[in-house]
């Protein structure tokens, strides 16, 4: 028998938890997105934890910035951040307020609303690439800067919305290296992934950039 995903919304305490744990368990949960054009519902399938002042890869470790001011809030809000000159990516703030960490939504499967995300991946060659890779699914739901430091959890109609889905066993997540971190940061083991899901984007180690002569 087929269950259908629960919708109940996660709550804030679901959140407010240490970061390791909150990003293998977003595996599987809806991300909903209002739009002015219609909705648009996500199936999170590859996410990466981000753990502040413990970690040389987070935008926070060196401490609070304008930038990353909505990393220090309260648990469950959304932080977005514009990288490269060209894209947006999204993350879902996790632990106790005053102590910044995060969670970078990397790939998702998209489950409604796929006419509206094509249009905004023209790029696109299926279905399946809508939103594999940070940027594409920011792109794919509509997320920019607007969106930063929304809250996910408030009640009622919100922009975004995280809901409890289908959560994946155990067995089925898989964990490595984050994708394009480098220096010390670049060791940890911290991005979760369901295993053989079409969706999820290939890892890349960090490239130096170089610079224009």
């Amino acid at each position: 028998m087929i269950v259908s995903p629960d919708r109940t919304p996660l709550p804030r305490d679901f959140f407010d938890r240490p970061v390791l744990e909150v990003a293998p368990d977003l595996l599987g949960r809806l991300i909903v997105r209002a739009t002015p054009d219609g909705p648009i519902e996500l199936r999170l399938t590859e996410v990466e934890a981000y753990d502040g002042p413990n970690d040389p890869g987070s935008h926070a470790y060196r401490g609070r910035t304008t930038r990353n001011e909505v990393m220090f809030g309260p648990p469950g809000h959304v932080y977005v951040y514009f990288t490269y000159g060209m894209w947006h990516c999204m993350n879902l703030v996790c632990g106790p307020e005053g102590r910044a960490s995060g969670v970078l939504l990397r790939a998702g499967e998209i489950t409604e609303g796929a006419e509206l995300a094509r249009t905004r991946r023209l790029s696109a060659r299926n279905d399946k690439e809508l939103a594999k890779g940070p940027a594409r699914l920011a792109t794919a739901l509509g997320v920019d800067r607007a969106l930063d430091g929304t809250d996910a959890c408030a009640p009622g109609e919100t922009p975004l919305r995280i809901l409890t889905g289908t959560p994946i066993p155990a067995d089925q997540v898989r964990n490595g290296p984050r994708t394009g971190v480098a220096g010390d940061g670049g060791v940890h083991p911290w991005r979760y992934w369901i295993a053989n899901d079409p969706t999820v984007s290939p890892y890349r180690a960090h490239t130096p950039r170089r610079r224009r002569s």
